[in-house]
C-alpha cells in the first residue's frame, strides 16, 4: 500500500511513478474521495461526541432526582439524543461507503518504482551484465525435454495422467537431482545465517492482502473454501510478523523458507513453455528479509549476490537484468532478475527475481519496528528473492551440461547429495 501523506503531499510524483508502469492514474480524484473521507469522519466523530455528552447528561440529572421540570429536561435531552442516533446512523453509514471506495481505490494502487526504474514493458529491460559463455556443442544437442525424457528423468504423460495438464512427475534421478538441488541450496543459505521456515501452504486471505496479491489478483491462485494455496512462499513470509512491531535490534530478520508453488498459469506447446519451464505445480526455496529502511538497497544486493552465487556454482551461463517499471511486480519498487541461458530457446529464462517492496507490504500487513532511540515506530522495508527456482533451472542444466554420448554431467557441488557424476550413464 502506498502512504496516503506522499499522495497527499506530492500527488504530482505519484503520478508520473505510476505513468513509468503505463498507468493514468486519477489522483486528483482520490485527493477528492480523501477530503470526502476526512470531512465524513470529522461529522462521524463530532455526533459520536455529541452523543455522548448528552447520555453523561441525562446519567447526571437521574442521579440527582428532583423537580418536575428536571424530569422535562431529561425528556427533551432523550428526544434529542433519539433524533442524533438517527443522524449518527445515517453518517456512519456514508463513512462505510466512502472508506470502501477509498479503500478499494488506494488498494489498487501498485507500488511507485524506484527512481533508477527505467519507463515501459519488457522491452526496456536491462541487461547489467553476463556471466560465462554459452556452451559449444561439437554435436547437435538436445532440448530439455527430449534428455529428460531420453533418460527417464521426468514422466510428462504420467504426470498428466495424474494431475491434468501443467503437471510432471520427477522420475529416478530426476528426483534425486530436484532434490539435490532442493538440499544444496538450503544448506548453502542456512550457512549464510537465514533462519529454516517451513510455512502453511494454505493460506488465508489477509496473508494474500498483506503480500499485495490480493485483491487484484485473486483469481490467479487455487481457491479452497476461505484459503488459498500459495502461489510462492514469499506470501507467506511477507505476513510471518503481520502486526507486529520488532526491535530494531532484531533487524535484519532473514529467512529461508521450502514449499511447492501452486500457480493457475501454466505450459503449453511453445518452445519457451514446454516440459517443466511452465506448469501449475513447482519447487522452490525462497528468501526473505525484513530490514530498516536505511538498509534495503543494500540487502537487495547481497540477495542478488546469493542467486548469483548459485547459479554461477552449477556452471551455468547466465546473465543480470534490471526489470523496467510495467514488468516489475506491482507489489515490488525494484526487481533484478537472474537469467539462465537454455541453447534450444536459444535465449534466457529467469530462475530467480529479486525484488525491494520498500514499505508497500510492510504497510498492508502493518509490521514495523521501534527505534532503538526511542522514536516513532517505523514501517520495515520487506525483500524477497528465489534462492532458486528448480522447474527452470534443471532444463538448464540438462541442456548445458550435455554430452555427446546424450548423458549429462552433474555439477560438482551436487555430488555430496547421492548423485552420479554423470546422469544417464547406468544406461549406456
Amino acid at each position: 500500500m502506498l502512504d496516503v501523506t506522499l499522495i497527499r503531499n506530492h500527488p504530482d510524483h505519484v503520478h508520473d511513478a505510476l505513468r513509468k508502469r503505463g498507468l493514468d492514474v486519477d489522483i486528483p480524484a482520490f485527493l477528492t474521495l480523501d477530503t470526502q473521507l476526512r470531512e465524513t469522519r470529522t461529522t462521524v466523530e463530532r455526533l459520536r461526541a455529541e452523543r455522548r455528552r448528552i447520555s453523561t447528561e441525562i446519567a447526571a440529572r437521574r442521579r440527582e432526582g428532583g423537580a418536575a421540570e428536571d424530569d422535562l429536561h431529561v425528556a427533551d435531552l432523550q428526544a434529542q439524543a433519539k433524533a442524533l442516533a438517527q443522524r449518527l446512523a445515517q453518517a456512519e453509514v456514508g463513512l462505510r461507503r466512502v472508506e470502501g471506495v477509498w479503500r478499494e481505490f488506494l488498494d489498487g494502487l501498485p507500488n511507485l518504482p524506484d527512481e533508477d526504474v527505467v519507463a515501459g514493458g519488457k522491452e526496456n529491460n536491462r541487461v547489467l551484465r553476463t556471466v560465462g559463455d554459452p556452451p559449444g556443442f561439437g554435436f547437435v544437442p538436445k532440448d530439455h525435454v527430449r534428455i529428460a525424457e531420453d533418460l527417464r528423468l521426468v514422466d510428462h504423460r504420467r504426470g498428466v495422467a495424474l494431475a491434468g495438464s501443467g503437471h510432471w512427475v520427477y522420475w529416478g534421478e530426476g528426483a534425486a537431482l530436484e532434490w539435490a538441488l532442493l538440499n544444496h541450496f538450503l544448506d548453502t543459505h542456512r550457512r549464510a545465517g537465514y533462519e529454516f521456515v517451513l510455512p502453511p501452504h494454505l493460506l488465508t486471505r489477509e496473508a494474500g492482502y498483506a503480500a499485495g496479491q490480493f485483491p487484484k489478483f485473486a483469481d490467479e491462485v487455487f481457491q479452497v473454501d476461505d484459503h488459498f494455496l500459495l502461489p510462492t512462499a514469499e506470501t507467506a513470509l511477507a505476513s510471518l510478523h503481520r502486526g507486529e512491531t520488532l526491535d530494531e535490534r532484531e533487524l535484519p530478520l532473514k529467512y529461508v523458507a521450502y514449499t511447492p508453488c501452486y500457480r493457475k498459469e501454466s505450459g503449453g506447446y511453445r518452445t519457451a513453455e514446454r516440459g517443466t519451464l511452465r506448469g501449475h505445480q513447482f519447487n522452490k526455496v525462497e528468501l526473505f528479509q525484513y530490514t530498516r529502511p536505511a538498509d534495503s538497497e543494500a540487502a537487495q544486493l547481497e540477495l542478488l549476490a546469493r542467486a548469483e552465487e548459485l547459479v554461477a556454482g552449477l556452471g551455468l551461463h547466465y546473465r543480470v537484468t534490471q526489470l523496467a517499471a510495467a514488468d516489475t511486480s506491482p507489489a515490488q519498487a525494484k526487481t533484478y532478475d537472474v537469467e539462465v541461458w537454455l541453447p534450444s530457446l536459444g535465449g534466457y529464462t529467469e530462475v530467480s527475481s529479486v525484488s525491494n517492496a520498500r514499505a508497500y507490504q510492510a504497510r498492508r500487513g502493518g509490521v514495523r519496528y521501534r527505534p532503538q532511540n526511542g522514536g516513532k515506530p517505523a514501517y520495515v522495508h520487506t525483500l524477497n528473492a528465489s534462492g532458486l527456482a528448480t522447474s527452470r533451472l534443471l532444463p538448464a542444466i540438462l541442456e548445458q551440461h550435455q554430452r555427446a554420448d546424450g548423458t549429462v554431467a552433474v555439477p560438482e557441488v551436487l555430488w555430496r547429495w547421492g548423485l552420479p557424476e554423470v546422469l544417464g550413464a547406468a544406461m549406456r
